[in-house]
């Protein structure tokens, strides 16, 4: 907590003015000129409050000492656990520059866009639940210097003849790739982080404490390794396309080595150690069931990315209202054959089955965060073992299954009697009726989250 010099207030940081305002007498003060003793410049660690919730081990940092009442990663309602501990300083932060209104303003105009979204996500208590959370990142710098050897060749004909031309390329590199980051929180999902990302790395500023006065911050628990070989890729595929996007070069076919080492070796590619970053987000979760689902908002840009489930209800009558003046103009135009509508309905029974096993292999993905390589790195350094996939995620698929086999089975009869056919239609398409509920079960899976469990210590282990 920083005190108001004026009034002993507490002073918060201001997103309006980026400056830290008194809640009581308006007092504005630059961030930098609010220190602390144990906050000096020359510390690489500052002092913090971790905030650890009791029922899924997440752990958020401040520097205030006011009771935490609920968990942004699980969405419980609970008094956080507290202690004190020290965190290393990050080097660079990027103050938030989007109000926590001008956050519920974007969030708001999405979800006018959510038809079947659930009441819930647009009630105006939970949209007040944002959070402001500093997510800490990695940021790397790539430069590449020095003199460079390349191979290339053009092919041509004339008249009956083939040819092949040569070349040896020298030249001199000079590029240099900073601020490229990764999240440093196994705690944020990487598929979050990339939705919402780019962070305009221009504005970043040097860090001081203050600037998290009124919000928190996520803890930075993946290793600076985990993302090396991505930022130095990043940097090679960027200085490879410039150089065969140069005019005079347009026309050639590089021999490029395939191995990473000798592409770097080729391009003098080198990567400094990391910066230590803060990017501002607003951060909402929504809590259903043992499922969660989150809201984020780049707290510098407004770019937004949503869990959305769908509500089945509004689905299936939307689905209902459309499909009538379908019907109805659809009658009036055209005749279908018995046999048509049947294999319609097959076709139809094929397709809801390969999207819904599309869908289970997703929810495994999504709930063993195989694409989340930052809490990846993070469980294997512990004892806990993966757990297996969800029962909710299998099954459902029958009703197509059926749906397939009375068609099969009334085509290969082939009976006289057009009521066969019309019976089959009418039995397949409710086998479809019910996979495609079981897809919205799934979808709604697939767009929420397993309630978190984090493999957390205890104690000052960061001290």
């Amino acid at each position: 907590m920083y005190e108001c010099p004026n009034c002993g207030g507490n002073l918060k940081f201001d997103i309006a003015s980026q400056q830290l305002k008194c809640d009581y007498c308006l007092t504005l003060k630059d961030p930098y000129e609010v220190t602390k003793d144990k906050d000096a410049e020359e510390s690489s660690a500052f002092d913090v409050t971790v905030f650890t919730c009791p029922q899924c081990g997440g752990e958020i940092l401040s520097t205030d000492t006011s009771a935490a009442e609920f968990c942004s990663f699980c969405g419980g309602s609970t008094i956080l656990d507290s202690r004190i501990s020290k965190e290393k300083r990050p080097a660079y932060i990027i103050p938030f520059k989007k109000t926590k209104d001008e956050c519920k303003e974007i969030y708001i105009s999405k979800m006018k866009r959510a038809l079947f979204a659930p009441d819930e996500l647009k009630d105006k208590k939970y949209i007040d639940g944002f959070r402001g959370i500093y997510i800490p990142y990695w940021a790397y710098t790539v430069s590449q210097k020095g003199p460079v050897h390349m191979k290339a060749q053009k092919s041509y004909s004339k008249g009956n003849y083939n040819y092949t031309d040569y070349y040896d390329i020298s030249g001199e590199i000079n590029a240099c790739y900073n601020d490229l980051s990764y999240d440093a929180s196994s705690s944020f999902s990487d598929a979050i982080s990339e939705q919402i990302a780019p962070f305009d790395v221009k504005q970043t500023v040097q860090f001081s404490p203050s600037f998290l006065s009124g919000f928190y911050a996520d803890t930075a628990d993946v290793d600076s390794s985990i993302y090396k070989e991505d930022a130095i890729k990043v940097a090679n595929d960027s200085s490879r396309n410039q150089i065969r996007n140069t005019p005079a070069f347009r026309d050639l076919s590089f021999s490029l080595p395939s191995s990473n080492s000798e592409l770097n070796a080729m391009l003098r590619t080198r990567c400094s150690a990391p910066e230590r970053t803060m990017y501002p987000v607003w951060f909402m979760s929504y809590r259903k069931g043992d499922r969660v689902a989150y809201a984020t908002v780049n707290g510098q840009t407004g770019k937004v990315a949503a869990d959305i489930p769908v509500d089945p209800k509004k689905y299936i009558l939307g689905s209902l209202l459309l499909a009538l003046p379908i019907f109805l103009l659809l009658n009036l135009f055209f005749t279908f054959k018995p046999t048509f509508t049947l294999g319609l309905s097959a076709i139809l029974a094929v397709l809801t089955f390969i999207i819904h096993m599309a869908e289970v292999r997703k929810i495994n993905v999504r709930d063993q965060r195989m694409d989340d390589r930052g809490y990846l790195s993070q469980q294997s350094k512990s004892t806990q073992s993966s757990k297996p996939e969800s029962s909710a995620a299998r099954g459902g698929f029958w009703g197509s299954v059926l749906a397939g086999i009375a068609a099969a089975l009334i085509f290969i009869i082939n009976p006289v009697a057009d009521y066969w056919y019309y019976a089959g239609t009418i039995i397949a398409f409710i086998g479809v009726l019910f996979t495609i509920i079981a897809i919205i079960k799934k979808y709604n899976i697939l767009a929420t989250r397993k309630l978190p469990q984090f493999d957390r210590k205890g104690g000052d282990d960061r001290a």
